[in-house]
This record gives C-alpha cells, sequence and structure tokens, in this order.
C-alpha cells in the first residue's frame, strides 16, 4: 500500500533512542549504586526487598550501559553489516533488557507499595521515587526501541532477508 522508507529513520532515530536509553540508564546507575553503597555501609533500608530490588536494578544498569554502548557503536561503525547490527541480535538484546526493566521498575514500585509519600520522612524517600521512576522512564524507551526492531524484523523477513538482515537495507 505505502512504500516507505524506513532506513532514513532508523539511520536518524537509532542513535537518538540508543542515547536516551544509555543516558537514562546513567542516571539510574548514579542512583542505584548510591542506595546501594549507602545500604551496603549503614544497613538503614526500608526493607530486605527493597534493598535487593535496588542491587537488581544496578545490574540492570550496568548491562543496559554496557551493551547499550556496544550496540551504538557498532550501528555507527556499520550499520549495514555484521552481527551486531542484525534484526536479530538487537531483538534478543532489547528483549533481554525489556525484561530486566520491567522486573525491575515492577519489582521496586511493588516494594515502595507504588512511591513512597516523602511526607512522612522515610530514610532516602526521594532517591527511591527517583529510583523506580526512572526504571519505568528506561523500560518505556526500551519499549519502543524492542517495538521499531520488531517492525523492522518483519520488513526484513517480508523482504527475504529473515531476521538476520540489517536494521537498515
Amino acid at each position: 500500500m505505502f512504500d516507505i522508507d524506513f532506513d532514513k529513520h532508523v539511520r536518524r532515530g537509532h542513535p537518538v533512542v540508543f542515547t536516551l536509553i544509555i543516558f537514562f540508564s546513567i542516571i539510574e546507575l548514579a542512583i542505584s549504586a548510591w542506595l546501594t553503597s549507602r545500604y551496603n555501609l549503614r544497613h538503614d533500608y526500608l526493607s530486605i526487598s527493597v534493598r535487593d530490588r535496588t542491587r537488581f536494578l544496578l545490574f540492570t544498569t550496568c548491562w543496559t550501559i554496557f551493551f547499550g554502548i556496544i550496540y551504538f557503536g557498532m550501528f555507527l561503525y556499520r550499520p549495514t553489516g555484521g552481527v551486531l547490527t542484525s534484526v536479530a541480535s538487537h531483538a534478543i538484546f532489547l528483549t533481554l533488557t525489556w525484561i530486566f526493566w520491567l522486573a525491575g521498575a515492577a519489582a521496586i514500585t511493588s516494594a515502595l507499595g507504588g512511591g513512597l509519600n516523602c511526607s512522612h520522612h522515610y530514610i532516602y524517600c526521594g532517591q527511591l521515587n527517583a529510583l523506580e521512576a526512572f526504571a519505568w522512564i528506561t523500560w518505556v524507551f526500551v519499549t519502543f526501541a524492542l517495538f521499531v526492531v520488531l517492525l523492522r524484523g518483519i520488513s526484513a523477513s517480508r523482504r527475504g532477508d529473515g531476521f538476520r538482515g540489517g536494521l537498515v537495507a
């Protein structure tokens, strides 16, 4: 029906979306690392579940930043070929990352009861609310990236390239 050239949009959008994912992951890294450090030093966490879920979000941010930078760099270096720029590789990385962010964001939300009311003077209240918020924000960006990659995978499959084809043709 419509023959839209998505390659131009992917070439421009991929760096933007991955920059946003990495940027918000760095913010989340700072918050979760600081909270984990305080919890390890002072043992003043609200509950063991808050402590453990903060640690899981610390892992998730490290995972996302490490692999996000690799995928970002490989896309800039060689967008049309290579294993790391394939639709399948992006789909696997983004699916795992999506699961980690969804689990981490939902877990910290559950542990905090949907968020803390800071007027009750909880310790680290603002930081914990920020941890929850940035987890959900990053999850939204990863969801968007995964959705686009799946659309590109369907497009590549219909073209006859299969899922090992690149994000851009």
